[in-house]
């Protein structure tokens, strides 16, 4: 058993390198949340998040604006911590269930919003969640799936010797830059979708927007072929963050991209609907991925019998513990997950990697992918490299689109859960930059 005598917390705030757009709205700069545990018997563990407030929950950001709804999130981090000091736990799972309900109660109360997304919760609970696997983990001397406890290690079965990287396409990336990226040897490629062009939420001409943008990508994108896909084609990941209305006009932008000869190239659509639209989807031609909606083991199931046909998973956004307990259930129900991304830091995107290099490939492909996009929207990426505990090590950065996966990234757990002095030196001076 478990048990937390001391807590820390701080907060930073990284710059982006352009406005972020998604979901109809644009992001300025992310909120890096650290978190410190002390356990009784004096050991240490620190985790960290990101705050996406849009992601989250755009009624946050909509009602409260960028810097408040970051505030409120940090309160919620802040709140969950006062928790964990009166909790004991056997495991971080344990910890994550025993004061879910509390601090989701204190997140509605605090925001005004009867109705708040459970992802924003969650994601405040990141780093909190994180530095429990980092507690959990001392003096155990194990890997990462030696620590997951046994009844969730069933849909860990795989040891990744690469992992591709997902980049993100965002609405205002240019064909140049889109080149480029091919030219790097990605493959896969998140295309956000869902513009609001004019800022009047306009659907008719969004689902125009999207139908646009896809054929551009798509003439650059078919120019090139790629060994890691079973077709040889690059393949298509589209997101449109909930924001189509219904399957009506979805189809219609489905059967758009099959005019192009774009539809064979969608390995995953993820939730092009809002989390409140439940509708099967089993007939549409591509396979649904679920993500914001997920919340628990119970909306994982509810996706399922909809149709949906994948799970992104987010330990940077929605914790590892509910991840391992929604990869289990997927796993039952022979459905892929995969994990994305969402714009986290060197640190963070390791501890994704720690999920995502033991999962089975997507079907469609050859090998393993996790979403990664950091690099390619904060200023300071370079520097915030430095931060990381193992700073130098070979995983860190894709070489060719591909993280190459050795021993030494297992046998340190890509260094996710060790103490980064960085991290440490801000939660000891519990500085605001």
């Amino acid at each position: 058993m478990i048990r937390v005598i001391e807590t820390n917390h701080a907060i930073q705030k990284e710059p982006l390198l352009s406005p972020f757009g998604f979901k109809g709205a644009y992001l300025s700069e992310l909120w890096q949340s650290a978190v410190g545990l002390r356990g009784a018997d004096g050991a240490y563990g620190i985790g960290v998040g990101v705050q996406s407030v849009l992601w989250s929950d755009s009624k946050v950001f909509e009602q409260h604006g960028e810097a408040a709804g970051n505030q409120l999130m940090s309160d919620i981090t802040q709140f969950a911590l006062n928790a964990v000091e009166r909790t004991s736990f056997d495991t971080p799972i344990d910890l994550l269930d025993s004061i879910l309900p509390e601090v989701s109660a204190f997140a509605r109360t605090k925001s005004g919003i009867d109705n708040l997304y459970e992802t924003f919760v969650l994601n405040a609970l990141v780093p909190v969640d994180q530095a429990a696997w980092a507690l959990y983990s001392r003096g155990k001397n194990q890997s990462f799936a030696e620590l997951v406890p046994e009844t969730y290690r069933g849909a860990l079965g795989q040891r990744q010797p690469q992992l591709a990287s997902i980049p993100l396409i965002p609405y205002g990336m240019s064909a140049a830059d889109i080149e480029q990226m091919l030219n790097e040897g990605y493959f896969l490629l998140k295309i956000k979708l869902g513009a609001d062009p004019d800022q009047d939420n306009d659907q008719e001409k969004m689902l125009e927007w999207d139908k646009r943008r896809l054929t551009q990508i798509h003439e650059i994108a078919e120019r090139y072929e790629t060994a890691y896909t079973h077709s040889g084609k690059i393949a298509y990941y589209l997101d449109a963050n909930g924001r189509y209305d219904g399957k009506e006009r979805l189809l219609r932008l489905l059967e758009h991209a099959g005019q192009i000869g774009a539809l064979e190239r969608i390995v995953l659509f993820e939730e092009p609907f809002p989390q409140s639209l439940e509708v099967n989807v089993a007939d549409l031609p591509v396979r649904l991925a679920a993500d914001e909606s997920v919340h628990d083991e119970h909306d994982a199931l509810a996706r399922i019998e909809m149709g949906y046909g994948a799970f992104a998973l987010k330990p940077v956004a929605k914790t590892m513990s509910l991840s391992l307990k929604v990869a289990k259930l997927a796993f039952k129900h022979n459905v892929p997950c995969f994990c994305a991304d969402l714009t986290a830091n060197p640190l963070l995107a390791d501890w994704n990697k720690n999920l995502a290099s033991l999962l089975a490939p997507l079907p469609e492909l050859k090998i393993g992918v996790i979403e990664t996009n950091g690099h390619q929207n904060y200023r300071s990426w370079e520097q915030m490299k430095s931060y990381h505990p193992l700073a130098n090590a070979e995983w860190i950065e894709a070489v060719n689109g591909i993280y190459q996966l050795s021993d030494s990234f297992y046998a340190a757990n890509g260094g996710a859960l060790e103490i980064s002095p960085y991290y440490e030196a801000v939660l000891q001076n519990k500085g605001e930059s």
